[in-house]
């Protein structure tokens, strides 16, 4: 039997400061329970690098190259790695109760992130979850996430790769000697769904496929909805006041 509905938000094709608000407004109203466990999707409209909540920007990136390449720099509220973003990826957040999933974070990500490895191999690839937030085809992560919680609820937002431009993330990525001593750069362990299956999946069936998943492992219907006024509100604040400023996205 089917539970209680959750609510499935497209925003579409999104400004690089927006994609940075939205998932923060949607949690915040979640938090506040003025709206229902959500599934958001959006792409953002030029190429960003999303900078992890606690990391140094320039460790982490090449700042002259992402200039010169014309990439922003978005720096999130989650914790983790920056990871590099553009029109080829899909970007899907899940807003959901601490109640309704495990306790743990490294048991939260195993749940939702094999959720998304069943999305994607429902394409005929062998996608599979690796501990501790990725999803991997062949030893490759075409799938990444991080976590961010907040009073009695959980954010999960993550990329999956369908045609992003390796070229562009390995000139603005620095990789981190000490802990990656295998790869020289970061294409070295990443592939997308149209290097796998040689052409480019339609990111509507994308999209399909993993609201589909989500709906099947939550036994939730999805139910298409817009954000709300106090969500929409607060994406023009925040993007006034945190994403849209040098401050905020490059503070360290």
């Amino acid at each position: 039997m089917r539970e209680a509905s959750w609510r499935l938000v497209d925003s579409g094709i999104v400004s690089p400061p927006v994609s940075g608000a939205l998932d923060e407004a949607i949690l915040e109203a979640h938090s506040r329970g003025m709206v229902p466990n959500t599934l958001h999707f959006y792409i953002r409209s030029s190429p960003t690098v999303s900078v992890g909540h606690f990391q140094k920007v320039c460790e982490t990136l090449d700042l002259d190259e992402c200039r010169t390449r014309g990439v922003s720099i978005i720096r999130r509220r989650s914790g983790g790695r920056s990871i590099y973003t553009d029109s080829g990826q899909l970007i899907y957040a899940i807003v959901l109760s601490r109640s309704d999933i495990p306790a743990s974070p490294e048991k939260s990500f195993e749940v939702l992130c094999t959720i998304v490895s069943r999305a994607i191999s429902s394409f005929g690839v062998d996608a599979r979850y690796r501990p501790v937030n990725d999803v991997e085809i062949a030893g490759k992560k075409v799938s990444g996430s991080a976590q961010l919680r907040r009073k009695g609820s959980v954010l999960q937002h993550g990329t999956v790769l369908v045609d992003t431009d390796i070229e562009v993330m390995d000139s603005v990525l620095r990789l981190d000697r000490e802990r990656n001593l295998g790869p020289s750069k970061p294409s070295d362990r990443v592939t997308t769904l149209s290097h796998v299956l040689g052409v480019i999946p339609d990111m509507t069936e994308v999209k399909s496929r993993l609201s589909r998943a989500f709906s099947d492992h939550l036994r939730s219907e999805l139910v298409r909805d817009e954000l709300t006024r106090f969500e929409a509100d607060l994406v023009n604040e925040l993007v006034g006041t945190h994403y849209s400023k040098d401050e905020w996205n490059l503070k360290f």
